[in-house]
């Protein structure tokens, strides 16, 4: 049980540790974001331009939080998205996973994560395994094979990448390994840091940029260098490649990424199990509206043939909600985790899935409800024009427009919420 001093009331207290305990260069590569960061800010602004229609009578007074997602029970309508190269903490996507059991939710492990599968798996049996389209498709089938031999309940494909990696305030170098010497060089920071240098002291281990998912069990995991450059080399897939992937596959197949609703129909045409409403956290094309706008014209398109989530900019419980009211089956956070992760270890991601629980129900309580089942589009008061249909681009944020300029942020996660 964590004392008093060590828990955090907010995801944005939650930020503001890690900015306190990571090296700055770490702290600003968990923020992310490509060239002005326009993306990631709307993310996170579109859900303020939202409002509620909240009673005040007749409320429940009990709330039941609990949905299912592809046909798995999870007691709140929220998931672990997948980030790759967790170096905020030396367990990372194994504590993670441990912390989303521990809050009856399931574990997104990403293919660029640290951790095997196997350990993942077997810290949260309800682990959905991601993948880039890497490799050739025999590689890529193979993957999601070894992840249903682990026991991995899905497998999510993400596509919303554009290799696009220029940032305003400079883009981090993508070093092969943090073995001594490119330690030495971020020394400086690291030293100023004395809790984050402790906690890898205490697990005698450096910061692991290895991708252990990407190759076959057994073999030693490629460099993260050598896993992106692969990426980089393969071309695009096409409708029939994915379509051959479900038709190959006996897992359900989630299709994240999608803004437009042609590509959501193009999801249910080859047998999607779900998609997810994604912009990869800002991080793929720069202007691209926040997701919660794109999400209700991917649910009138396909809303009653397939399962939507939603992932970017959750930061509160009444973000979920808001995004359940606008069609979501349920919503995938990134980022918020990743900093309680800093904030706290294992325990700080539960902080973060504990502050998101006591927020989804605060908000089923003001709206009057009893289920998360319950909420729609009558709850919220949406304003003209909020899915910028009208061409109306997303605003920048002054929080991003100040970030201070760097060049020596490692690449120690890929965050997508």
């Amino acid at each position: 049980m964590a004392s008093t001093k060590d828990w955090f009331e907010t995801v944005n207290e939650a930020q503001w540790r890690a900015k306190k305990r990571l090296p700055r260069s770490v702290y600003l590569a968990l923020l992310a974001a490509t060239e002005r960061g326009l993306t990631l800010s709307d993310n996170v602004g579109a859900f303020d331009e939202l409002g509620w229609r909240p009673r005040i009578a007749d409320l429940p007074g009990e709330r039941d939080l609990s949905t299912t997602v592809l046909g798995h029970e999870i007691s709140m309508p929220l998931l672990i998205s997948p980030v790759g190269v967790q170096a905020v903490h030396p367990e990372g996507e194994v504590a993670v996973a441990r912390a989303a059991k521990e809050e009856g939710t399931a574990m997104g492990l990403s293919s660029f994560g640290s951790k095997p599968v196997e350990e993942v798996a077997a810290a949260n049996p309800l682990t959905f395994l991601q993948t880039y389209w890497v490799g050739s498709r025999d590689d890529i089938l193979a993957r999601a094979q070894r992840g249903k031999a682990a026991g991995a309940k899905a497998f999510i494909l993400t596509l919303d990448w554009s290799f696009a990696s220029r940032r305003d305030w400079g883009s981090p170098p993508i070093p092969q390994q943090l073995d001594l010497k490119t330690m030495a060089s971020f020394a400086p920071e690291v030293i100023r840091k004395p809790r984050y240098l402790a906690t890898y002291l205490r697990h005698k281990q450096l910061p692991e940029l290895g991708v252990p998912n990407i190759g076959a069990v057994g073999q030693e995991p490629p460099g993260f260098f050598d896993a992106y450059g692969m990426w980089m080399q393969t071309p695009p897939p096409s409708w029939d490649d994915l379509a051959w992937l479900v038709d190959q596959l006996d897992l359900p197949v989630v299709i994240k990424g999608i803004s437009h609703p042609d590509d959501a129909r193009r999801s249910v045409d080859i047998g999607a199990a779900a998609l997810s409403v994604s912009n990869h956290g800002g991080n793929n094309l720069d202007s691209t509206p926040g997701s919660i706008r794109s999400l209700p014209g991917v649910v009138d398109a396909v809303g009653d043939q397939i399962e939507i989530l939603l992932d970017g900019g959750i930061r509160r419980g009444a973000d979920a909600v808001k995004a359940l009211a606008l069609g979501a089956r349920a919503v995938m956070i990134g980022r918020a985790y990743l900093w309680g992760m800093a904030a706290g270890g294992e325990q700080g991601v539960r902080n973060v899935l504990s502050i998101m629980r006591s927020g989804i129900d605060e908000t089923l309580l003001g709206l009057g409800h009893a289920s998360v089942h319950d909420v729609s589009r009558e709850d919220l008061i949406v304003p003209a024009g909020f899915t910028r249909q009208d061409g109306e681009p997303p605003a920048a944020a002054s929080a991003v427009a100040a970030l201070p300029t760097t060049r020596q942020a490692p690449p120690t996660a890929h965050p997508e919420g």
